[in-house]
């Protein structure tokens, strides 16, 4: 190597140009951060460090750490923060129906997207099972029930991501008609009654908190 040519160590401590470049550089370290760390082994400085940016650009090209695993990891078409806080809007009452709308608008826009790859990797792949049971129950479900505040918060969440990713095999992995190719509202009127007795409903079981 010539004295004029810098080694990888420099290389990496060098300035990275402003833009996109950055954003790709996040996006590549992102993918090997979270296979080998997990969800909650992975933090935005690794992350940035491993990218070679200031952990400040996690934030402003993702908006946090659960943007980011969403994006690049699950890749959902979604920002789980803006979400949540657009579920919780209007009455409790139709808190079911909100959530399964949105569940399949969202997933039939991209006819399933990367929900079938991702949920025929879940018994072969640990980090991808371990990641979707963060993601949904942590970040999406967990702060819709405590909205509600019932009994039973944590039975209740996993019973709706049940319910959920139910749909997504049947609708969008196995296809399974006429689920597979029913409207939007034909599912959330058959579908949004049971989840909604998972959010406010009365379970039959003695609170197990």
């Amino acid at each position: 190597m010539s004295a004029a040519e810098p080694g990888p160590a420099a290389r990496r401590r060098g300035r990275r140009p402003a833009g996109q470049d950055t954003r790709a550089a996040l996006v590549r370290a992102a993918h090997d951060v979270f296979a080998e760390n997990g969800y909650e082994g992975a933090t935005v400085r690794a992350i940035a460090a491993r990218a070679g940016v200031d952990a400040a650009m996690v934030n402003h090209w993702f908006g946090g750490k659960e943007a980011l695993f969403a994006q690049v990891v699950l890749e959902l078409p979604f920002d789980p923060q803006t979400v949540v806080a657009t579920l919780l809007e209007g009455d409790l009452d139709t808190l079911g129906e909100r959530v399964v709308r949105r569940f399949v608008t969202v997933w039939d826009a991209t006819a399933g997207g990367t929900f079938p790859a991702l949920i025929r990797s879940l018994a072969s792949h640990d980090q991808a099972a371990s990641g979707l049971r963060d993601f949904l129950i942590k970040h999406v479900l967990s702060p819709i029930v405590d909205r509600v505040q019932p009994d039973n918060p944590h039975l209740r969440a996993n019973l709706c991501a049940a319910q959920l990713i139910g749909i997504g095999m049947i609708r969008y992995v196995a296809k399974f008609d006429p689920l597979a190719s029913v409207d939007v509202e034909t599912v959330v009127t058959t579908v949004a009654p049971t989840l909604q007795r998972y959010l406010t409903g009365d379970l039959g079981v003695a609170d197990q908190r």
